[in-house]
């Protein structure tokens, strides 16, 4: 006699798989957390799982003045690179998705190809146009540099995002003489708050984790986050809790553009998708 699945019972069994995934892909976040806040002395890696015995801030203290110039200079990239390649992005899946124009079919999958292209082909002509524009060096460059390869992923979110507006709106605007900016500006940007939530976390994390752009186009001074991070972990001897430590204080901007845009991601992320 066979056993009755109830959906109650298949139910129970997904929960308990999701609880078992969500505890298998955490145990790296809390090593970090265990060993960032044990004193220098308890740290090996024999004991890497175990509790501190006193809570410590010395492994915080001893990276910060490491990672400062670093947290700023990510800031002042992420934060305008971000803001600049949504906008821009927003005004390209406007115009794609309800102001079609001769060659739209062949101008969107050219932006999308974009998508495609790893860091690593474009590296060197992409420094050598940084030099030849007098751009090298400093964050104005870099800034640059995220607003165009960021273009094609927030050109698709809001495409994606305005082909789920209704036509009758946009129609309704040209018949009060309302031209594509106006329009865009009065209807489209209001409504694209998920689909900006969505561009901006993109955007954020993307340029805020960068290290290869980071390291090849900016001089020292101005090196982002991330390539002082490699700097503390990639020492001869790694200390594992000024390590742990360091990627804790740098993990807390992008968990924060998280909290704040969060509620708006799925919105965004699902917007478009049964239509179009």
């Amino acid at each position: 006699m066979s056993a009755v699945v109830t959906p109650s019972r298949t139910r129970g069994w997904r929960t308990l798989a999701l609880v078992f995934f969500a505890i298998f892909f955490l145990m790296p976040v809390y090593v970090l957390l265990v060993t960032a806040f044990k004193s220098p002395s308890e740290v090996d890696v024999v004991h890497m799982w175990s509790l501190p015995k006193s809570f410590s801030l010395d492994s915080f203290r001893a990276v910060w003045p490491k990672l400062t110039d670093g947290m700023v200079n990510s800031l002042m990239l992420a934060i305008p690179a971000s803001l600049i390649s949504s906008i821009m992005g927003a005004a390209n899946g406007f115009v794609l998705s309800k102001w079609r124009f001769p060659g739209a079919d062949v101008v969107f999958p050219l932006i999308l190809f974009g998508m495609f292209i790893p860091y690593q082909a474009v590296i060197i002509p992409m420094f050598q146009t940084m030099i030849d524009l007098k751009l090298y060096g400093g964050l104005d460059g870099l800034i640059l540099v995220h607003i165009i390869y960021g273009l094609p992923i927030t050109t698709l979110i809001f495409r994606n995002f305005f082909i789920g507006v209704s036509d009758e709106l946009i129609e309704a605007a040209r018949v009060d003489g309302a031209g594509m900016l106006r329009t865009f500006a009065y209807i489209g940007l209001p409504l694209a708050v998920p689909a900006f939530a969505v561009s901006m976390i993109w955007q954020f994390t993307s340029a805020w984790n960068d290290f290869l752009f980071g390291v090849v186009l900016t001089r020292q001074e101005y090196n982002p986050v991330t390539v002082a991070l490699n700097n503390i972990a990639g020492a001869q001897t790694v200390p594992f809790n000024e390590a742990m430590a360091s990627a804790f204080l740098a993990s807390i901007p992008t968990l924060v553009v998280y909290l704040l845009l969060g509620r708006f991601f799925m919105r965004g992320l699902m917007a478009g998708a049964l239509k179009g």
